[in-house]
């Protein structure tokens, strides 16, 4: 995929904020997800833009997380949960509040592995797990 400008130390993006981890990873896995469609499909941009938005939705996050789930290592899974658990200054309207608090987590985790500069972790949980 990509690599950090300039990594940072596991204790610094642990001292992060995890919404702005979330920040992160958010942009993180919507890239990862253009770039696969991008590479699979021969759509028009706006076709694109809808199955991207099924897949950085939520709804898809949540369900890519479970899978990726029982992979995670013990930093990996408080990384999750300091995610799910952090209160977010906005709601989701399309998603249960499971689903968001869960993509939160998951969107914190890709930002905790990206700002470290683990894209080959990044890159076996998505490759590996996506649909």
């Amino acid at each position: 995929m990509f690599r950090t400008l300039q990594p940072i130390a596991d204790l610094q993006a642990k001292n992060i904020s995890p919404v702005t981890l979330a920040f992160v990873g958010d942009a993180v896995y919507t890239l990862y997800v253009k770039q696969k469609l991008v590479q699979t499909h021969d759509r028009s941009t706006g076709a694109l833009q809808k199955m991207s938005a099924a897949e950085v939705s939520a709804h898809g996050q949540n369900t890519l997380l479970e899978r990726i789930l029982p992979l995670l290592d013990e930093d990996e899974l408080a990384v999750f949960k300091r995610g799910r658990n952090a209160k977010k200054p906005t709601r989701s309207k399309n998603a249960t509040v499971a689903e968001y608090n869960n993509s939160t987590g998951f969107e914190a985790l890709l930002g905790y592995l990206y700002l470290t500069g683990k894209s080959e972790r990044i890159t076996f949980l998505l490759e590996n797990n996506a649909r």
